[in-house]
């Protein structure tokens, strides 16, 4: 019997030298760019996190190493490659009720305060994929009511996170830190073809909506919120850049409105214009 030839693994990027290589001046030229277009300060040691992500895009671009790459982004010759970059570069880790404190302080100390003349409005404005946004309905569901008016608006750089965001729609393995009343009350649970997921409840959905904002840039015209929710973010943005940031967010308060961080993060330093209720949480003079 003929023994047929033996055939070697390929190589994880295939026609491509170098493909996780990548020369210091390269690399200052991503951290350069992506600290322009996103406010995020690339650390040195994230090389190999860079490489990583960027490396499946060589073979389909056609450019043989990074420093090709960026000409190719810089050049507009392949529409929406920019975009493709930054959603591979953004990190998008969440979960429902994140920081449960939080929600906690939202529905005992800031909502029964709220007079109902005006819709009340909360901005999610790093909403990754949508959970922390419908974590907020379904707060604001449970402590207003369905028959008053209330929204939620969540914003995020990636546009492919935002699309499961509008989705509303999520593997039941996300659903571990959701409160099991608010699990049968909000969630639909999938059968059939979608058993193991779970959709928002329409009427949650319909009153969450999201876009692609940047913070690091001038904001659109999003109206007034009472309560902002800027968490797990500011820790990529270096002292000068969380100012402005911090600056924009809060020329979107009303008066009086809250301002929440996560638990690692904090104002001091980066604005006088709010009061510290507590740590992470923030109230507008």
């Amino acid at each position: 019997m003929r023994t047929p030839p033996r055939v070697s693994a390929p190589p994880a990027v295939t026609g491509v030298a170098g493909a996780h290589n990548i020369s210091a001046a390269e690399f200052a030229r991503f951290q350069t760019w992506l600290h322009q277009v996103a406010g995020i300060s690339l650390a040195d040691h994230k090389k190999t996190l860079l490489t990583g992500r960027l490396a499946k895009r060589l073979v389909p671009c056609g450019v043989r190493d990074y420093g090709e790459y960026f000409d190719l982004l810089m050049g507009g010759t392949r529409p929406g490659e920019l975009q493709v970059a930054i959603d591979l570069l953004t990190t998008n880790e969440t979960y429902f009720f994140r920081e449960p404190a939080h929600f906690e302080f939202l529905a005992t100390q800031i909502l029964p305060q709220h007079a109902g003349a005006e819709p009340f409005r909360i901005w999610s404005a790093a909403s990754s994929s949508g959970e922390e946004a419908y974590t907020l309905s379904m707060v604001l569901a449970d402590t207003l009511g369905l028959g008053r008016r209330w929204e939620v608006f969540g914003s995020d750089l990636s546009t492919r996170v935002l699309e499961t965001a509008r989705r509303g729609h999520y593997p039941m393995t996300r659903a571990d830190k959701i409160p099991n009343d608010f699990l049968k009350r909000f969630c639909l649970k999938g059968t059939g073809p979608q058993e193991g997921t779970f959709l928002m409840e329409r009427s949650l959905r319909e009153r969450v909506s999201f876009a692609q904002i940047n913070l690091n840039a001038n904001l659109p015209d999003t109206g007034l919120f009472d309560v902002v929710f800027l968490r797990n973010v500011m820790i990529y943005f270096n002292l000068e850049t969380k100012r402005q940031v911090v600056s924009r967010i809060l020329a979107r308060l009303r008066p009086g409105g809250w301002l929440f961080v996560s638990h690692s993060e904090n104002l001091h330093g980066v604005t006088d214009r709010v009061d510290a209720v507590k740590p992470s949480v923030y109230r507008l003079k």
